[in-house]
């Protein structure tokens, strides 16, 4: 059974696709288009990516101690939900955002930065990808409620 409730451990952005996300203090989430300035924003299915403190805990597991929130472009760190079990369709209210979940995993290009930099990516697995539904902004700390 997974937990219904889960929160927001780091908000990442990058302005170009392919590259770690740096952590910043809040994000602007805009319907129908994603995080406000980060490259993979856009109108199409992927637009905010999200990956558990989980996922991180097992590469950290694997040798890979210096891993910082952002290195595998995930637009969302998060922690408590196991993200990949969601069903596409399944919709997620964080901070006063509202999302729809509506891809797990991806096909990682080659010459990816992160693979390069990390030496293997959990993103292809165990991210998942939303559209954004309703705008707000979300902070570090703010709630994960699946609807």
């Amino acid at each position: 059974m997974r937990t219904e409730k889960g929160k927001v451990v780091s908000v990442n952005i990058s302005d170009t696709k392919g590259v770690v996300k740096e952590p910043v203090e809040k994000g602007s989430f805009i319907k129908n288009h994603g995080l406000e300035n980060d490259a993979h924003a856009g109108d199409w299915h992927r637009q905010v990516s999200l990956l558990g403190v989980e996922s991180f805990n097992k590469m950290r597991d694997m040798g890979m101690d210096d891993l910082k929130y952002g290195d595998f472009a995930e637009n969302l760190t998060t922690e408590g939900i196991i993200l990949y079990e969601l069903p596409i369709g399944t919709k997620l209210k964080i901070g006063n955002t509202l999302h729809e979940v509506t891809q797990i995993g991806k096909e990682c290009h080659k010459g990816c930065a992160i693979q390069v930099k990390v030496g293997k990516c959990v993103m292809p697995k165990e991210g998942i990808f939303t559209k954004v539904l309703e705008g707000g902004i979300i902070r570090p700390g703010d709630e994960i409620e699946i609807i």
